[in-house]
């Protein structure tokens, strides 16, 4: 039987939010649907799943999507500046 990932209220969120920014870019770029889908390499089908925050969709399809609307810079900036991180590591020095 295939184990069920658990996505918490907050991450949900933040994944709602995701789609519809990306969404809202590829509009503002006026975008199509049909043209993104067709840059990204998705069905169409696809791309409204993500425009839609799903998380059943992988991230590879959200990273082609967000490589397309040119956000890869802000994706790697993600966990750049691990402040938490860098004080648990110098106190277990």
């Amino acid at each position: 039987m295939k184990k069920q990932n658990v996505l918490y209220p907050k991450a949900a969120k933040a994944l709602l939010t995701l789609g519809e920014n990306l969404r809202l870019a590829r509009k503002r770029r006026k975008i199509t649907a049909g043209m993104m889908a067709e840059r990204a390499n998705l069905s169409l089908m696809t791309l409204r799943s993500i425009e839609r925050g799903s998380p059943h969709v992988a991230m590879c399809n959200y990273m082609a999507v967000i490589a397309c609307l040119g956000f890869l810079d802000d994706v790697a900036a993600v966990a750049a500046n691990d402040v938490l991180g860098r004080n648990l590591q110098d106190a277990a020095l």
